[in-house]
């Protein structure tokens, strides 16, 4: 066996759908490539139809096959909409990516409810709701996996990120009760903890001071790529490769974590 069929073996997605939801981020964008190049059939679901359908028409150019759907991640009508069309079009759900996000940066006493509240649901609740619809559905059919996205900062403080952060550490616990419930119904679910890239939520809330303490913080010294998510995520989704992890947390972030220790 040569290592290009040992690693297809391996890793490879031929025959299975996954979904990224958020994929129409900067994050989520490149995990659907990277499970497009994998083998997967991909749905880019998100919120913008011209940057989701830019993202399918980027995966046809890379010889992938994709389709956009719209969902709001806060609705339970909509997921299940998205989870009966995957099975419609796909014949159902082998991989789930649960890659939106919502942050805020306020000082802790002048956050109010509603932003609170904002965060809360769109980072914890939504995966939750994706988790509920999603897992029975997979366990149904057979197995399957879900990789929720929660972040450095569910382990570790960082200013001005409250309820960010709270939603990102409670992603990480629910991942783990989940785990265990379904671990015996042969689907696996585990979460990726990035460290800081260059996505939307990092623009936001960093100025030049807090972008140039985490690269000193950090001891590769520098923001991560987001196609540097990919390995790890074909890892944890991989029905072979991963095929006896679930629960697992781990964190792709340039050592930054580790630092903190």
């Amino acid at each position: 066996m040569n290592s290009t069929n040992f690693l297809q073996q391996l890793f490879g997605l031929d025959g299975q759908t996954a979904i990224v939801i958020g994929g129409t981020g900067v994050l989520g964008g490149a995990l659907s490539e990277g499970l497009a190049q994998a083998g997967a059939r991909v749905i880019v679901a998100g919120r913008s139809e011209s940057r989701g359908q830019s993202r399918v028409d980027q995966i046809t150019q890379l010889h992938g096959e994709a389709m956009f759907q719209s969902v709001d991640v806060t609705s339970r009508d909509s997921l299940q909409r998205l989870c009966d069309r995957a099975r419609q079009e796909w014949n159902g759900t082998d991989i789930l990516v649960n890659c939106f996000g919502v942050n805020s940066a306020t000082r802790y006493e002048e956050v109010d409810e509603s932003d609170w509240h904002r965060v809360i649901d769109g980072n914890l609740t939504a995966t939750h709701l994706a988790c509920q619809i999603f897992a029975p559905a997979m366990a149904d059919a057979g197995g399957g996996a879900i990789l929720n996205i929660g972040s450095v900062t569910s382990h570790l403080p960082l200013s001005r990120v409250f309820a960010y952060s709270a939603s990102k550490a409670a992603v990480v616990n629910l991942t783990q009760n989940l785990a265990r419930e379904y671990a015996s119904r042969q689907v696996r679910i585990n979460v990726l903890c990035p460290g800081f890239f260059p996505a939307e939520q990092n623009r936001r809330i960093l100025d030049d001071q807090r972008v140039a303490q985490i690269m000193e913080q950090t001891p590769m010294g520098r923001f991560g790529e987001p196609q540097e998510l990919v390995g790890a995520a074909l890892l944890l989704v991989s029905q072979r490769a991963g095929s006896f992890v679930t629960g697992e947390d781990l964190y792709v972030d340039g050592g930054f974590t580790a630092m903190r220790f």
